[in-house]
């Protein structure tokens, strides 16, 4: 059967429509899949899985449903990497490292895909601190109140940052997927985090080599299928 990718969902209560569509997604067409892949930032930001989260009971209702019917596999972005035990048990993810390579018709590298950003030095310096373990302990000692004020002007900050940065910094290094997928041993690579969707072919060590990217969840859903070897970029329904 089939195995379905999605990435930056950004789930949030400011997104009525996405949270719907992602919802009604989860109990339609992922049913009908093998597999279900979320290679991170499902949600706008998470802080902890101590907090109850209300907001989005109804797609944890869901991700707990499908999971019980089929694999759901979750990879942290940068936006949720506070996910942890307590939110798997809860929606019936199973957590990936922030590398797996998925043996489909071939090897496949799955990843978030911030780490492929490595000319934005400021973010790499910024994501080593802030999901250091000791970093993220001392955050998960903060009141929940804290930690979401923190966790939105991060936002906010992230937001100005971004503003004046090129396209070029903010995009992957070509390099960095070159030495990532030989480190892996794969001539497939699937990730997110750029929101630039799109399939580029390129030749690694003298071999066809390939980077998908899946598009973010901002307006419309996006969702990657593989089956059979066979690659199609559809929306959710």
């Amino acid at each position: 059967m089939s195995a379905l990718f999605v990435s930056d969902c950004h789930l949030s209560p400011e997104r009525p429509h996405i949270m719907d569509c992602f919802a009604g997604f989860l109990r339609g067409r992922a049913r009908r899949a093998g597999q279900l892949f979320i290679l991170g930032d499902l949600f706008d930001y998470w802080i902890g899985d101590d907090d109850p989260a209300e907001e989005f009971a109804g797609v944890f209702r869901e991700l707990a449903a499908l999971g019980a019917r089929i694999p759901v596999w979750f990879i942290a972005g940068n936006r949720d990497f506070m996910a942890g035990a307590q939110f798997a048990r809860r929606t019936g993810c199973r957590l990936l490292p922030d590398l797996h390579v998925f043996n489909a018709d071939r090897p496949t590298l799955l990843m978030h895909g911030d780490l492929l950003c490595t000319a934005d030095i400021t973010y790499q310096r910024y994501r080593r601190v802030i999901r250091h373990p000791l970093t993220m302990a001392a955050a998960r000692r903060l009141k929940l109140d804290w930690r979401r004020r923190i966790a939105l002007s991060l936002r906010q900050n992230s937001r100005r940052a971004m503003a004046g940065k090129s396209e070029a910094v903010m995009d992957v290094e070509q390099r960095a997927v070159t030495a990532c997928m030989r480190r892996f041993s794969v001539r497939r690579l699937i990730h997110g985090h750029t929101h630039r969707p799109a399939i580029h072919d390129f030749t690694l060590d003298g071999e066809p080599a390939q980077r998908i990217v899946l598009g973010d969840w901002y307006e419309q859903g996006s969702v990657l299928e593989l089956d059979n070897g066979r690659l199609r970029v559809q929306p959710p329904d």
